[in-house]
């Protein structure tokens, strides 16, 4: 029997067992690797879900977004192009009949946008006789101050929607909101464009209001309709805003769809005149965006006649009630608002000064943060009065919240309670009026509380 050399047995066990180790260690190491990188990026993914789903505003319509007609010779639709967001459409697109009328109003920021500019040159083109148009939107950045680049994007985003419409390319009008100071990436929406022509329809308008949302928490929708002579005209809207609201023409993207018959002339006229009363009369943080675009078009695709007389003035009362409505639905989705705020102001000496006192309560960190903590602090008030730069008598003014009498004759009324007033801030929707009691000038505007998720909103707006 051969004897066994044992050292040389254990010898070569030891180091089988330290390659199986060492495999077995190696094993382990990638499997722990694998398992920590699929973590990651599953718990990426579930940040940037959790980052995006952003809470509704508790000032929301209560029944979401509203039914709105179908007009005319309006088509939707709405694509991702992945220019800020992932898994969502940041890119819409309006085709507008042959024949539309086209009105528009927008910031007049000296810093404006490329897309403004662009849109403000084409409408002072007059359209060739029944020549349709189209409208393209893209959220998560802005195109503004970007020099040279802004304008040949503006001109391939524009050029490739006429070419694929076989639109004249003064015909095709663009908006951009997002973040300032970046090149917009227009490769990636041209390279959507077929797909957006494809699912062109009637119907899109809804998904055409989510596209162009950024910090908004809800779609923005109204709409109205006239008895014409001759058959129902119908208007409908939509718009964007919720942070960067403050009057300076019309603080957001807002676009007013109509099938009346009317001329560019008069539409362009109405809009002009209601705009003071709608869009410049609302504030959420005194900040004027670099985008804001107001586009109105009129299809003529209505059965009823031409607008004119009775049906013109009912038109335009019709026009400005879808104004209001989607001023005030901005106001009511302010980033991090909690409250709806209408402030009026009466017995002014001039337009001008109800104008200063209005937007100088309105615009006032002190007043706002007070409606934010329900602190009915009367005397922040007083002090945004008073430096508005306003006409005022300190012994002429009154202030009121609701109907409640809190101040007047220079001093706090003597039977306004506290708690009456406190009673009144803890309402979502709050009225404050002030009387100057020198003549008969008068201003309504609207804002929202200011709370810390304004701040939060802001402060992670690039990341």
């Amino acid at each position: 029997m051969a004897k066994t050399d044992w050292k040389a047995e254990a010898k070569e066990l030891k180091k089988r067992l330290r390659k199986l180790k060492s495999a077995v260690t190696g094993t382990v190491s990638d499997v722990a690797g694998d398992v920590r990188e699929e973590v990651a990026e599953v718990a990426g993914k579930i940040g940037a879900k959790l980052k995006s789903a952003k809470p509704v505003s508790p000032l929301a319509p209560k029944d979401g977004f509203p039914a709105l007609p179908v007009i005319k010779g309006v088509e939707f639709s709405a694509a991702g192009a992945g220019i800020k967001y992932a898994d969502r459409k940041d890119v819409m697109l309006i085709r507008l009949a042959p024949g539309t009328a086209m009105a528009g109003v927008f910031t007049r920021s000296s810093t404006r946008s490329a897309c403004v500019r662009d849109c403000q040159d084409k409408l002072a083109i007059k359209a060739p006789a029944g020549v349709g148009a189209a409208i393209l939107v893209n959220s998560g950045n802005s195109n503004a101050f970007t020099g040279k680049l802004g304008d040949k994007a503006v001109a391939a985003v524009t050029g490739s929607v006429a070419s694929a419409l076989q639109l004249p390319p003064a015909r095709v009008f663009s908006s951009s909101t997002g973040v300032i100071g970046e090149p917009l990436p227009h490769d990636k929406i041209t390279a959507i464009v077929p797909d957006l022509v494809a699912g062109l329809r009637e119907d899109g308008i809804e998904m055409a209001a989510q596209a162009m949302m950024t910090t908004d928490t809800f779609p923005k929708g109204a709409a109205a309709t006239v008895e014409g002579d001759g058959g129902t005209i119908h208007i409908a809207g939509i718009a964007k805003g919720s942070g960067m609201i403050a009057p300076d023409m019309a603080t957001m993207l807002v676009y007013i769809f109509t099938d009346a018959k009317i001329s560019p002339t008069i539409l362009q006229r109405m809009l002009s005149r209601n705009v003071d009363a709608t869009f410049n009369s609302i504030t959420v943080d005194s900040d004027t965006s670099t985008s804001d675009t107001l586009l109105l078009a009129a299809t003529g695709q209505s059965e009823a006649a031409p607008v004119k007389g009775a049906v013109a003035k009912a038109f335009e009362t019709a026009l400005q009630a879808v104004m209001q409505d989607l001023a005030l639905q901005v106001i009511r989705d302010g980033e991090g608002a909690t409250k709806l705020v209408e402030i009026q102001v009466t017995g002014a000496a001039s337009d001008e000064d109800a104008g200063k006192v209005a937007f100088s309560i309105a615009n006032s960190p002190l007043v706002k943060t007070a409606l934010a903590g329900e602190d009915p602090n009367w005397g922040r008030i007083v002090a945004a009065i008073g430096k508005s730069g306003a006409e005022a008598d300190r012994d002429r003014l009154s202030i009121r919240f609701g109907d409640i009498l809190v101040a007047k004759n220079g001093w706090r009324n003597p039977t306004y309670v506290e708690e009456d007033g406190a009673a009144c801030f803890k309402q979502q929707e709050i009225l404050i009026r002030v009387d100057l009691g020198l003549g008969k000038a008068a201003r309504t505007v609207w804002t929202c509380d200011l709370t810390s998720r304004y701040i939060e909103i802001n402060a992670d707006y690039r990341s």
